[in-house]
């Protein structure tokens, strides 16, 4: 089985993706590529197309629910980073539950983790 994430994108297309702007410079070691942000305010960037009434990153492969990939996800911000799926490691994400239930998606239970290996799921943000 796949991970959950592979056919969702819903928090891609949901959630506005802010983080400091050193992160897209690569002078200062960032890694997100400056030409998919945005200038948010004076110390924040953010990514191209999730600043707006029906935000969609610029970023997202997807057809929400049926498919989905980050397109940078090596190079994705923080932000995105820090957003692990609802019972991946155990816990409820309010953040993934709230974009899946806003694209019609149920939230992720556990059977949705059935099969999928350690190896395939994301590391937690502080690992």
């Amino acid at each position: 089985m796949a991970h959950p994430c592979l056919t969702c994108g819903a928090c891609c297309a949901y959630f506005r993706v802010s983080f400091h702007w050193s992160e897209a410079d690569a002078a200062h070691g960032g890694r997100v590529p400056l030409e998919l942000t945005d200038t948010l305010r004076t110390h924040e960037r953010v990514m191209r197309g999730t600043s707006q009434a029906q935000p969609r990153c610029i970023a997202l492969d997807a057809d929400i629910g049926r498919y989905s990939r980050c397109t940078i996800h090596d190079r994705r911000p923080s932000a995105c980073a820090a957003v692990p799926a609802s019972l991946e490691f155990g816990a409820r994400s309010a953040q993934c539950d709230k974009s899946r239930l806003a694209h019609g998606l149920h939230a992720l239970t556990e059977a949705d983790w059935i099969g999928v290996g350690e190896a395939e799921r994301n590391p937690p943000p502080d690992a």
